[in-house]
């Protein structure tokens, strides 16, 4: 079967005058224009492409490789608007559509929005959706503390930043646990903190625990080699101080220093932090 909105494993079935004709286990064929045919093919050759339709609802075959598929999340930017909705750059010829209906406010051209792709059961066309919260289930989220997982950026309210986790769950980023620069589109690596009763997810960018600790004493290790030995950094800085410099919280600085401490490997003054000769 052909899905559209995917990259589909075809076998290249016959030459034409407009391009080669790919095919399924199932019968069905789909066209390959002739501006995207590799140099070298022969029949029964298989190729990987993604269909979806062109500009005359038919469906074709490309290699080019889209910035968003089908069912999933990505951050994309408006080409136009015009009375039907917003046009997407997503990578391929024909843009991708976001009605009225799926905007959450209206979107701007020029401006990059994380949208949801999915195929409209009604026109069988791929559009765009920025009402995210429909696409995610938090009811099917199962984490245990500390799991690491993959979280997309889709906005930044007053409290945090909201996340995607894994495609398909909607997590929160409290503001006073962001140690570093982020925006909106991100895709990053971070770790559940806590799943909640009501199955919402609270995740920190950070590993918890003892994990952290290792990663943020070499940080600090790191930090101060590139100095010359020295941090103007200790137990009593603030904690925008060791923010800016290390991107980590107070919390976790103190504990990456006091183990640097017990291990002998620097000396603590009121002045900061130097490192010791070995």
């Amino acid at each position: 079967m052909i899905v559209l909105g995917k990259f589909n494993e075809l076998e290249i079935l016959r030459d034409t005058s407009v391009g080669l004709f790919l095919g399924d286990d199932e019968g069905t064929d789909i066209l390959l224009p002739n501006k995207y045919v590799p140099e070298d093919w022969e029949i029964g050759d298989k190729l990987s492409v993604f269909c979806y339709l062109d500009y005359d609802e038919r469906p074709v075959a490309t290699n080019l490789v889209p910035y968003i598929e089908r069912n999933s999340f990505a951050l994309l930017r408006v080409e136009e608007v015009n009375t039907i909705g917003a046009f997407l750059q997503w990578g391929l010829e024909k843009h991708l559509l976001v009605p009225f209906k799926e905007q959450r406010s209206k979107m701007v051209a020029g401006q990059s929005y994380v949208v949801y792709c999915y195929l409209d059961p009604v026109t069988f066309r791929l559009v765009g959706s920025n009402k995210l919260d429909k696409f995610l289930d938090n009811s099917t989220a199962n984490y245990a503390q500390g799991d690491a997982v993959s979280v997309l950026v889709t906005r930044q309210s007053d409290i945090g930043w909201d996340v995607i986790v894994e495609n398909k769950h909607k997590g929160m980023v409290y503001h006073n646990e962001v140690f570093k620069p982020i925006s909106v589109g991100d895709t990053l690596t971070a770790y559940v903190k806590l799943q909640r009763e009501d199955f919402k997810l609270d995740i920190s960018l950070q590993p918890l625990g003892v994990a952290v600790l290792e990663p943020a004493a070499k940080q600090v290790m790191d930090l101060l080699s590139a100095h010359k030995g020295f941090l103007p950094l200790h137990d009593k800085s603030a904690p925008e101080e060791i923010k800016a410099y290390l991107e980590m919280s107070k919390k976790v600085f103190k504990k990456a220093i006091g183990t640097l401490y017990k291990n002998r490997t620097i000396k603590i003054t009121s002045e900061g932090i130097y490192l010791l000769e070995a």
